[in-house]
Parts: C-alpha cells; sequence; structure tokens
C-alpha cells in the first residue's frame, strides 16, 4: 500500500488475535514424556499438567484441536491468530538439553498448522543466544516470546540483552509474557491455593515488574525495539499518576504496545484513557480464557484493536523508500 509522496505504508493485516495457545501433538507428546515438572500425565482417567509452583491442573487436549480453534476464530470474524509458548510451563528456563525438544516440537508442530496460524518463536534462556533468535524468525515467526520473570530486574534484561538487542536488529517485535527464568524462579504457591491464585498473583506481578524495569532500564538500551505485552501489562501503566507523584517517567511509549486478553470493556477502557486507543491490540489468551465482548467498544475502537494496531506491532519499520 502506498500514499501519494511515493512511502510504503504498514502493510495491512487481516484482523488478527495475536496472543494464543495451541499445544501441537508433537508438543503433548513431549511434555507426556517428561517425569519433572512441566509434565503432563494421565490420572484417573484425565490429563493432568504440574508446573513448577502452581497448583496441579487438569488439562483438556480438546481445547488444543486447531479445527475448532480456527472455527472459533472465524466465528469472532477473525483470519489470523497468533500462537505463543505457553510461558508459565518454564520451557525457556530449562537446561538446553531438555529445553530444545519442547521447543522444538512446538515450533514445527505451529509451522505445519499454516494458516489461519502464526507464530510467536520461543528460546532457551540459561545461555541466551541470538542465533536462536535467527532462526526461528528465519523460520516465519513474527517476533519472539520471553517470560516477564526473564525482564523483572537490570540484571535480568542486562543477561537477555543478546536476544533484545537481536530483535531490534531484525525489527522484529518482542512478547513479554507471565512466566519465570533461570535467573528469576517463580516463587512456589501455597500448595492448596485455588487454581486461579496464580494468575491473579504471580502473573501480575511479574508483568507489573518487567513494564517498571521496562521503563526504568529497558527501553533506553533498546529504542527502537518493539514490544507486546500480555494481559495489559498487569495495568501497569495505570499507575501513571503514582509513577509521577514519585518522579518516574511518563507512560507514553509508542513502541509499547498492549494486548487486552483477559480483560473486558471497562478495564480496556480505563487503559485507552491512560495510554490511548492506538497501543491497544486484540488477544484473547484461548484456549486459558474465554475472550470478552468488546463490540461495546464501538466500530472504530474494535477495528483498531483488531486490525490497524496489529499490523503497526508486526510490521514496524515498514515506511521504506518505494
Amino acid at each position: 500500500m502506498q500514499n501519494p509522496t511515493g512511502f510504503c505504508l504498514y502493510p495491512v493485516m487481516p484482523a488478527t488475535d495475536v496472543h494464543q495457545h495451541l499445544w501441537p501433538e508433537g508438543f503433548v507428546a513431549e511434555l507426556s514424556r517428561r517425569t519433572a515438572p512441566p509434565r503432563l500425565y494421565r490420572s484417573a482417567g484425565e490429563w493432568t499438567l504440574r508446573l513448577h509452583g502452581e497448583p496441579a491442573q487438569r488439562f483438556d487436549l480438546a481445547a488444543h484441536d486447531p479445527v475448532a480453534r480456527s472455527l472459533a476464530l472465524e466465528g469472532e470474524g477473525l483470519e489470523r491468530a497468533l500462537v505463543c509458548l505457553s510461558c508459565p510451563l518454564g520451557v525457556e528456563s530449562l537446561p538446553r538439553e531438555e529445553a530444545e525438544p519442547l521447543l522444538a516440537a512446538f515450533d514445527a508442530g505451529v509451522r505445519e498448522l499454516g494458516a489461519p496460524f502464526g507464530l510467536w518463536g520461543a528460546v532457551e534462556l540459561e545461555e541466551p543466544d541470538p542465533a536462536d533468535v535467527d532462526a526461528r524468525l528465519d523460520a516465519g515467526s513474527v517476533g519472539i516470546s520471553i517470560p516477564a520473570g526473564a525482564l523483572v530486574t537490570r540484571r535480568g534484561l542486562e543477561r537477555g540483552a543478546p536476544l533484545l538487542r537481536r530483535l531490534e536488529a531484525r525489527d522484529a517485535p518482542l512478547l513479554v509474557h507471565p512466566g519465570p527464568s533461570p535467573w528469576h524462579p517463580m516463587p512456589w504457591t501455597e500448595p492448596s491455593a485455588p487454581s486461579w491464585w496464580p494468575a491473579l498473583t504471580g502473573y501480575v506481578t511479574q508483568m507489573h515488574e518487567a513494564w517498571f524495569a521496562w521503563a526504568a532500564w529497558g527501553r533506553v538500551a533498546h529504542p527502537r525495539l518493539r514490544v507486546l505485552w500480555a494481559m495489559l501489562a498487569g495495568g501497569a501503566p495505570l499507575h501513571a499518576e503514582r509513577l509521577a507523584a514519585r518522579g518516574g517517567p511518563g507512560v507514553h511509549d509508542p513502541l509499547c504496545y498492549y494486548d487486552v486478553s483477559s480483560y473486558g470493556p471497562r478495564a480496556i477502557d480505563a487503559m485507552a484513557r491512560v495510554v490511548g486507543i492506538e497501543p491497544l491490540v486484540y488477544g484473547t489468551d484461548r484456549p486459558v480464557v474465554e475472550p470478552a465482548r468488546l463490540d461495546v467498544l464501538g466500530g472504530a475502537a474494535y477495528e483498531a484493536i483488531t486490525t490497524a494496531n496489529p499490523s503497526r506491532l508486526v510490521a514496524g519499520r515498514a515506511a521504506v523508500a518505494a
């Protein structure tokens, strides 16, 4: 697409859900072979998922059926879904010899599905290697996901910097998603906690800490890196007034985007009043949660969140001389 000045504008993506989880058969098989978390095992006729630091939870294989997922996407009027690894699994934090079979199975499995699914690549973090970023991007990933726990401190950002610099050089976006890291393990959850407990405590805390670490040190170090924050960064930008009162930076960052997964119109409206509508993108976190009805936001806002804003997130510096 061109404008009268002769410069290419951002290519417009189809209406997109930028944040889904879909576990291919090969990835499920790799998890079920493991004897230590993260692992899947069959118990009392049901599949159970065991993670480090979280209550055991029932796992529904049917929720990861790609045909049913495609139909659900179509039913929402969407044409594309970007699938990411479930970072709370902690796969990225495993030693390379354990992580690689899982990462390879996930990456290959999602790519084999083809349309309407796109892919956020994932890489091993214990020994960050920029070549892993190149391999995922060259294979077709739109960007790379990194667990928020890896980025909650200045030291964490420095350890992950080789990966972030390579993303920046490749003009590809980063997805920050709740999850642990090798150098900042997730605290253990109370064993009797309900299944929703980690999502409302540790996950939100990780996103808050990573967002504020990015504001303090990350953006200065990576001035051109586009960052997508899952789950509205846990609402971190909504603390703008408190941040200003304590002498912190402003929350406006034109290269930060926020997916609306697990939130509804009230939270999205509050976020838009702080950061504007342009950084907000449609993400659902399927099949973990069912998406809220967002048509109440109005046609223009919905179009921006599902189409225009994801296009800018993924396209990057697409405005080049024709």
